[in-house]
């Protein structure tokens, strides 16, 4: 369906603000409309019918993925991953339920920005369980301040999300520096009804998408181990020390005292080795 369907031009970083303008042309549906449009393209395959289901939540998307710049991703990207999921959500859409795109959409949307922030944030994966990625979503949302979390915070939060201690630790450490605006801005279109807030809630995958994911984790995880096989013997342990050891991994002057260089040199050697994987990984696909 996606290759049917013409949608605004969203190319580059430059051209959000005005693809943002764009797609607040499109009018919002009522419940009406909606449901003889979904009618229309699930019974004749209407492909005029879904494309006019997609526009109108375009807003809902970009909504969504304002709320995901604070792990460092193209905005547009984030956009793009959105787009994809509203058009999977469009197809599923069953009319006949009794619920709104806008609540079955948001699940779909969600997922797609989420497996692509776990296929690139850091480059190295991140969260390998439902119950770590359920943690990376969520510590942001569950903390009461903005100060470094108490133990009894710690302790309620792995209590609440079914993981170690240690790991909500290491998360937080991980996450340090990359902020998530849980509120979203406030405008005359009412898109502050679509704040993350609104929706970083678990929600699980569909038995076919589960499959797809498992899959997805192990190319990633067989692209991974062929990325460290094309860097130096030096660069290559120097990123397996840093984030692929079970016990945390070292620290830059550790690894600068190992091969006598300066803690910047390991920072530099790890930066253009992540870059490096990175190029690799997204060359092999």
């Amino acid at each position: 369906m996606s290759n049917a369907l013409t949608l605004p031009a969203l190319t580059a970083i430059d051209s959000v603000e005005h693809y943002a303008r764009a797609i607040k042309a499109y009018p919002i549906l009522s419940a009406e409309e909606e449901y003889a449009l979904a009618v229309k393209f699930k019974k004749e395959n209407d492909l005029e019918a879904a494309r006019q289901l997609v526009v109108s939540h375009l807003r809902l998307v970009a909504s969504i993925a304002r709320g995901y710049m604070g792990y460092g991703l193209p905005q547009a990207d984030l956009i793009q991953e959105g787009n994809i999921g509203l058009m999977k959500a469009v197809k599923r859409f069953d009319p006949d339920r009794g619920v709104r795109l806008v609540s079955f959409a948001m699940h779909w949307i969600k997922a797609e920005i989420h497996e692509y922030i776990v296929r690139n944030w850091r480059l190295v994966k991140i969260a390998t369980t439902k119950a770590q990625r359920k943690l990376f979503f969520n510590l942001r949302s569950m903390r009461t301040g903005l100060n470094t979390l108490q133990p009894t915070e710690v302790a309620h939060i792995a209590k609440e999300l079914n993981v170690k201690p240690e790991e909500v630790l290491e998360m937080e450490a991980r996450l340090n520096g990359h902020e998530i605006s849980l509120e979203a801005d406030h405008d005359d279109d009412g898109d502050e009804h679509f704040s993350p807030i609104a929706y970083l809630q678990d929600e699980s995958l569909e038995p076919s998408d589960a499959l797809q994911a498992k899959q997805a984790e192990m190319a990633e995880t067989t692209g991974l181990a062929h990325a460290l096989q094309s860097l130096d013997e030096r660069s290559r342990r120097v990123v397996e020390a840093r984030w692929l050891q079970d016990a945390g991994g070292q620290t830059l002057h550790e690894l600068a005292d190992e091969f006598g260089v300066s803690a910047e040199r390991i920072r530099q050697i790890e930066q253009k080795a992540m870059q490096k994987m990175k190029t690799f990984m997204l060359e092999s696909r």
